[in-house]
């Protein structure tokens, strides 16, 4: 029996509280060569790399994060072999329903971008259950992007945006800008990310977060997701604080 997740504890923290990221985005990648590397199918890499999710997950809450917005599948994705494609659907459902059990405990909202309409109606349904009983908590919210491209969902912003104007028993939308424009998004009232961490060794978004994350802070790791543990996230956050954010500004 494969083991699936590597158990460490946590490097002391040497970050500093009040200057924690609100928003924190993770490109959760490594399942597959993790797998690899261990002689096991790639849906053994999918199902460690859904422990370290929940893990982790628990971790930003714990430290008071307020946003976590993780890329589980791609509109990239489907491409792959169906049988890996339905190994993470099964694990998103079953993530789904041990969440809903554990809602009202944990008081974690949940959210979903990306067109989840071409998803199985069980999972529509999970889906839409976890969204309306996120709405009876504060606390931290989990975005989970499925179905998610970047460029979509930007194409997708500009249709709606296109229809509101066309729609003559609507009230037309205000004069087109940065903050109008981002109402449009899957994203709509979700601060953009302060730091983006992609594990695996690629240095690239790959499609992730395009329109909200162009003053993010980019943290990139060897370390493959399943491995990807409390301390890694501890080095992430204390490299974004050593940063000097000037968002197109002069520096201090």
């Amino acid at each position: 029996m494969f083991r699936l997740l590597r158990k460490s504890r946590p490097e002391k923290q040497a970050w500093e509280r009040d200057k924690l990221p609100r928003h924190i985005a993770i490109i959760m990648d490594g399942n597959g060569r993790w797998a690899k590397q261990r002689a096991l199918p790639r849906k053994a890499g999918h199902a460690a790399g859904a422990e370290t999710f929940r893990r982790i997950a628990t971790y930003c809450k714990d430290i008071g994060i307020e946003y976590l917005t993780v890329y589980a599948f791609s509109t990239e994705n489907w491409k792959r072999p169906a049988e890996e494609v339905g190994t993470i659907m099964a694990l998103l459902e079953k993530y789904l329903h041990e969440a809903i059990e554990k809602m009202e405990r944990d008081k974690v909202k949940m959210k979903f971008f990306g067109d989840v309409s071409v998803l199985s109606p069980k999972l529509r349904k999970l889906i839409e259950e976890t969204e309306v009983l996120s709405q009876k908590f504060e606390g931290v919210q989990v975005n989970i992007c499925v179905n998610y491209g970047g460029r979509d969902e930007i194409l997708r912003a500009v249709e709606r945006y296109t229809k509101d104007l066309s729609d003559s028993a609507l009230p037309k939308p205000k004069r087109l800008t940065e903050e109008v424009f981002s109402e449009y998004m899957y994203s709509a009232h979700v601060p953009d990310p302060d730091l983006i961490i992609r594990p695996s060794g690629e240095m690239r978004i790959s499609n992730f977060l395009l329109w909200q994350s162009a003053y993010s802070e980019l943290y990139f790791t060897d370390v493959l997701w399943p491995d990807f543990d409390e301390a890694e996230l501890n080095r992430a956050i204390m490299s974004f604080q050593a940063r000097d954010r000037r968002y197109g500004g002069v520096g201090k």
